[in-house]
């Protein structure tokens, strides 16, 4: 994705500073984040970041090793001292607890976290993440919304048009939905249009259907 853009920023670098470019690391040192860092502006023909995220968080041995001496958060924060990247975020998928921690815990300004009708069943990164987010005006980034796509039944009255505004309606951001169609990117552009907000009926036959499979389509977290 980054040889791609890049391929973009080299041919048209004025538009470069109109649009927001956002990348990541899942180095836990010091020294291999930087590296990665590097290899990203060197891919994306750009001298900066406007977002560079502490990816896939998941352990209290991640955290540890991430925020501890000649960890990974020194290279972020010090990427965003000299000015190559602008802000920092934390990505997380696997446990809320440990996401939650680096959001209270770390300079971030952003994180990316699971938002679906399976969260909402499950708890933990809706009930505390995405308030801890709020409490210290963070940015927050909606992934796994449709499950790819797994989440989107028609027999179960489930289309991609509510996932999508149910995740719009837990106050994110901004929401990371894949597009594999022209005609896909048009309904998103639709829905981002002319969003309408879920009716109560709505949000309780979204959680009602995915009651009983909330832990199986949660797979992403890997611990059931």
């Amino acid at each position: 994705s980054e040889l791609y853009y890049g391929s973009i920023w080299k041919a048209f670098p004025e538009k470069r500073a109109s649009l927001f470019q956002a990348s990541k690391s899942a180095s836990r040192d010091k020294k291999g984040a930087l590296t990665d860092l590097e290899n990203s502006l060197r891919r994306l023909q750009s001298d900066y970041l406007d977002l560079w995220q502490i990816h896939d968080v998941r352990t209290d041995s991640d955290f540890n090793r991430i925020a501890g001496p000649g960890g990974a958060l020194e290279a972020f924060v010090a990427a965003k001292a000299s000015g190559k990247v602008r802000h920092i975020g934390v990505t997380g998928h696997h446990d809320p607890r440990v996401l939650t921690r680096a959001v209270t815990e770390w300079p971030v300004d952003s994180v990316m976290m699971p938002v679906n009708p399976a969260e909402a069943v499950l708890g933990g990164f809706l009930t505390s993440t995405l308030p801890a987010a709020r409490t210290k005006n963070m940015a927050v980034i909606g992934m796994k919304i449709l499950g790819a796509a797994h989440y989107i039944l028609p027999e179960w009255g489930v289309s991609a048009d509510m996932l999508i505004r149910f995740a719009m309606d837990c106050g994110i951001t901004v929401a990371i939905v894949g597009c594999s169609s022209g005609a896909e990117v048009g309904a998103l552009a639709h829905i981002g249009r002319d969003f309408a907000p879920l009716s109560e009926d709505e949000k309780n036959h979204l959680t009602g259907q995915f009651r009983p499979y909330a832990k199986r389509l949660a797979f992403y977290r890997g611990v059931f």
